[in-house]
């Protein structure tokens, strides 16, 4: 799953735990990860193209997720993003969206 908050962009994913207990958290900076999980123990790899990832718990995962949504104050995601750089990268993938919408064929 990938999310994409105002100042933080997270994939989350189901690997490697047999418990299944905790879901793999990862980010293309660190400080994205820092700021969806604070307590989060961020470990910095190397050949992945996730370069930070953490183990954190399914239930503290949905928590964090459900209060971002708790927390949304803006009427249009975009204006809500102040970091110039992430807000251009942002509408990047809103453009790749918008044509992916334009491909739809009627009545699909």
């Amino acid at each position: 799953m990938w999310i994409f908050l105002n100042n933080a962009f997270v994939s989350i994913v189901d690997k490697g735990d047999p418990t299944g207990k905790t879901l793999l958290v990862r980010s293309r900076r660190r400080v994205d990860l820092a700021r969806a999980f604070p307590a989060a123990d961020i470990v910095a790899g190397t050949g992945t193209d996730y370069r930070y990832r953490a183990r954190i718990d399914r239930a503290e995962v949905a928590a964090r997720l459900a209060q971002a949504v708790q927390d949304i104050r803006y009427g249009n995601f975009k204006s809500g993003v102040k970091e110039s750089d992430r807000h251009d990268t942002y509408m990047e993938v809103w453009d790749a969206m918008y044509r992916f919408q334009k491909a739809e064929k009627p009545g699909a």
